[in-house]
């Protein structure tokens, strides 16, 4: 079985301006390519899980994240550090486009879309991490039976108490900081 880094979209691999829909607002972190290139380096399989709302608030369409997924991907893919596998959450409860709007099993902090993953890519949960910039990203995780939970981004002073676990840090390269001082010591 593989181990897994899974990884929020917005807040932590690019920069969260709200419902990004369009190619003109997607913004990598700084730093993210070669963060991700390093986890992969360390032997695990980068698989982003997002909720997507937007698409079921109208805000814009499938085809709008899925053109964003193929720039993302083709863009970091020059640094070796394209995802193994994306999983996105389309629906909302309240949506205003009736095809999304359900209560599924797939909205974190529920863990659908981490199942959906271990099954496509073999992935062991017990030794795979999680990182979110909100505490539903990590309480999907956990209820998966992912330990290692990692928090970061602008949200981490709101979210932090949600999620007395997880591990906070700065940013994505951050987080590749820490596990490489961790393995070292190992």
């Amino acid at each position: 079985m593989n181990k897994a880094v899974f990884l929020d979209r917005d807040g932590v691999i690019n920069i969260d301006y709200g419902y990004i829909g369009c190619l003109d607002n997607f913004a990598f972190i700084q730093g993210v390519p070669k963060a991700l290139c390093m986890l992969r380096q360390m032997g695990y399989l980068l698989v982003l899980v997002t909720n997507q709302s937007g698409i079921a608030r109208g805000m814009y369409t499938e085809a709008d994240f899925l053109r964003i997924n193929t720039f993302m991907q083709q863009s970091l893919s020059l640094y070796d550090a394209a995802f193994d596998g994306i999983y996105y959450c389309p629906h909302h409860p309240n949506g205003q486009v009736l095809r999304y709007r359900t209560d599924c099993i797939c909205r974190k902090p529920k863990s659908g879309m981490l199942f959906m993953a271990k099954n496509d890519l073999d992935i062991d949960f017990a030794r795979s991490i999680m990182i979110g910039d909100h505490a539903n990203d990590l309480i999907a995780g956990m209820n998966a039976g992912i330990s290692t939970v990692f928090l970061v981004g602008t949200h981490v002073e709101d979210e932090s108490g949600k999620c007395e676990s997880a591990v906070i840090k700065k940013d994505l390269s951050s987080v590749v900081d820490y596990l490489k001082l961790r393995q070292d010591l190992l």
